[in-house]
């Protein structure tokens, strides 16, 4: 049974078009429990929506999937890095990534504010109030309906 996620990126930090020419990347730098939780659920194959967020116009942009399941992140082990995280060793690894390979573009992109005016998807992770995890489930029903609004611009 295919499974779908949602993957969230500031564009000026890492953007669709950036995967469209590295082609695969990995999905590091993660550091919130249930995001992490997330891509540890993950399995190669599954298929997830590309989304820029913190711009003006938020919006799903593209199709990527998961390309390698959920492996010990090692951004987490270099001191000074960013993502530097002390309590997590090579021994005993607290923060995981996966690798996300580019699939395709949305023919039109689908904002945010698209998503929020379709009553299909009220029940959709994205749009709770509070929800900001970078990496998110979408359930099935609600993937078909974000391919069906990208295929009309809105």
């Amino acid at each position: 049974m295919s499974r779908y996620w949602l993957f969230k990126s500031e564009p000026d930090a890492y953007g669709f078009d950036q995967l469209r020419k590295d082609r695969t990347t990995p999905w590091s730098g993660v550091r919130n429990y249930q995001a992490r939780n997330n891509m540890m659920e993950m399995r190669v194959g599954d298929l997830g929506l590309f989304y820029h967020s913190s711009i003006a116009v938020p919006a799903a942009v593209g199709i990527c999937k998961v390309a390698r399941a959920a492996y010990p992140d090692a951004t987490a082990f270099v001191r000074g890095g960013e993502y530097y995280d002390p309590r997590s060793t090579p021994d005993k690894p607290m923060w995981m990534n996966v690798d996300v390979e580019y699939v395709e573009p949305l023919e039109h992109v689908v904002t945010l504010a698209r998503m929020r005016a379709d009553p299909r998807l009220v029940g959709m992770a994205l749009l709770k109030r509070g929800q900001r995890l970078s990496v998110q489930p979408i359930v099935p029903h609600e993937w078909t309906i974000i391919l069906e609004l990208s295929r009309t611009q809105g």
